[in-house]
Parts: C-alpha cells; sequence; structure tokens
C-alpha cells in the first residue's frame, strides 16, 4: 500500500512539474521569437543543437580511452590493431571540421537568399509551440523520408565511379569512431549526409522545433552508430559491420535493408 501511495505521490509530482514548465518553455519561446529573426532562430539554434548532439557526443566517445580504458576496450567492436592512430584522429576532426564550416556557410547563404526573396525560414517559425500530435506525425514521417533518401543515395556512391572519387574517403575508418560520421568528401557531406535530414521536415513545413528534435535524434544517432562501441543494445554493430564488409546496411533504420535484402552479408561468388 505504501508504494503505491509513493508512486501516485510521485506522479502528481511530475504531472505538477510539467505543467508549471510547458508555460515557462512556452513563455521563453514566444520570447525569443518576438526578438529575433526567423532567420537568426534558424541558423543558431541548428547550429547549437550540431554542437550539443554532435561535436559534444562525438568528443566524448574519444575520450572513453583516456577516462576509462578498460570500460572502453571491454566494449570496443573491433580489436585494438584496427582502431584508427592519433595521427588518423587528427585528420579527422580536421576534415569534419571542414565539412561543418561548409554546411553552415551553406545554410546562411540559403537564408540570405530566402530573405532576399522575401521568406522566412524554411521551416515554421511561430510563437506557439508544436502540439504533441504534430511533432509525433512529423517525426515519424520525416524518419521514413530520410531513410529513403539515405538508403538510395548511399547505395548510390557505393557504385564503383562515385565510390572511388568520392565514397571511399568515408570507408578510410574501417573501425569507424563518432567523428568519422562526417568524414566525408563535400559531396557526400551535402547530398547524403545533411539533405536526407534538412529536406524532410521543410516539405513537410514542420515546426523548427520539431525540426531541432529530429536532427537532435539524427545527430545523436550517426554518432554513436559510428562510435565503435556497443552501446545501446548494439546500435553499432551494423554499420560497423557496413564499413567493415561495404555491401551490406547501406540504411538507417534498417526497413530499406531489409526490403531490399541488404540487411544480410552478400555472399561473394566464387570464380
Amino acid at each position: 500500500m505504501q508504494f503505491f501511495r509513493q508512486h501516485w505521490n510521485y506522479q502528481l509530482t511530475m504531472e505538477a512539474w510539467c505543467s508549471n514548465l510547458v508555460p515557462q518553455v512556452a513563455d521563453f519561446w514566444a520570447h525569443i521569437v518576438s526578438n529575433h529573426s526567423p532567420q537568426k532562430i534558424e541558423f543558431v539554434g541548428t547550429l547549437l543543437i550540431q554542437i550539443s548532439f554532435f561535436w559534444i557526443p562525438a568528443v566524448f566517445y574519444l575520450l572513453l580511452d583516456i577516462i576509462v580504458p578498460s570500460f572502453s576496450h571491454r566494449h570496443k567492436i573491433q580489436p585494438a590493431s584496427k582502431q584508427p592512430t592519433r595521427q588518423e584522429i587528427a585528420r579527422c576532426f580536421a576534415v569534419v571540421a571542414q565539412n561543418q564550416i561548409l554546411s553552415s556557410v551553406l545554410h546562411l547563404a540559403l537564408l540570405s537568399v530566402a530573405s532576399r526573396a522575401g521568406s522566412g525560414s524554411s521551416y515554421r517559425i511561430e510563437k506557439s509551440l508544436p502540439n504533441f500530435a504534430e511533432i509525433i506525425r512529423d517525426v515519424v514521417m520525416s524518419l521514413l523520408m530520410r531513410e529513403i533518401l539515405f538508403y538510395y543515395s548511399h547505395r548510390l556512391l557505393h557504385i564503383p565511379y562515385l565510390y572511388v572519387r568520392i565514397h571511399k574517403k568515408h570507408h578510410r575508418f574501417t573501425a569507424p569512431i563518432g567523428l568519422a560520421a562526417q568524414f566525408a568528401h563535400p559531396i557526400e557531406q551535402i547530398f547524403a549526409n545533411a539533405l536526407p535530414i534538412s529536406l524532410p521536415p521543410q516539405l513537410l513545413h514542420s515546426h523548427v522545433l520539431t525540426f531541432w528534435l529530429f536532427l537532435s535524434y539524427e545527430l545523436f544517432n550517426t554518432v554513436t552508430v559510428h562510435s565503435g562501441y556497443d552501446f545501446f543494445h548494439n546500435k553499432a554493430q551494423m554499420h560497423d559491420l557496413h564499413h567493415e564488409k561495404f555491401n551490406l546496411n547501406y540504411g538507417s533504420v534498417g526497413l530499406l535493408d531489409w526490403v531490399h535484402g541488404t540487411n544480410k552479408l552478400e555472399k561473394r561468388r566464387s570464380d
């Protein structure tokens, strides 16, 4: 009886906390929208999400080797002999930083063009918060659209002509690290990494907060699947195998890999 009473009190406390928090968030958001341009809100908010959900987790995964080496080695998917050297990690950091600058400059350019054309943000920016049903609908639809865009662009990059000239750079890390998620040729960074995430919420005319929620998930997900660690129910295992074998697990959520049978290792033909 005591357990149920405590559980009930906890539930009431959480409901009261949420009921107080939501108006505060709504007021804070309305203040931001009232005092800043849509272009500034979109750019600064998107950049903060990239720092929070890509750069910080990527650096955290790298630091595990230093902070908790025994824990790190116990959860590494591939052996120490295959791990990248410090020079390779430094090179990775430089390339990913260049891609971040490229993405941000292009984002600013697009917002500038939109502003001169008389339009505002690429997404819906209004003082009210999106409702829960809208968030769920747009995130689910964006996940499905992103799966389609990423799967087919990724498979296209594995065509020999494009692989050698563009995608091979990403596959230099046969034992990937979190930062390697965006270790890519500029063309791949734009058309396979950035657009499949940014375009679906734009087509759905999603609220910018919904876009940021979707972007947060996608960035953290891609860092995690490239981390080289078996965290989160072995989430990195499938993509780690893609970096090792090259011809399976092209997608993000695995739906189209299942449809096309690329969720299984392709048997090599005998001569």
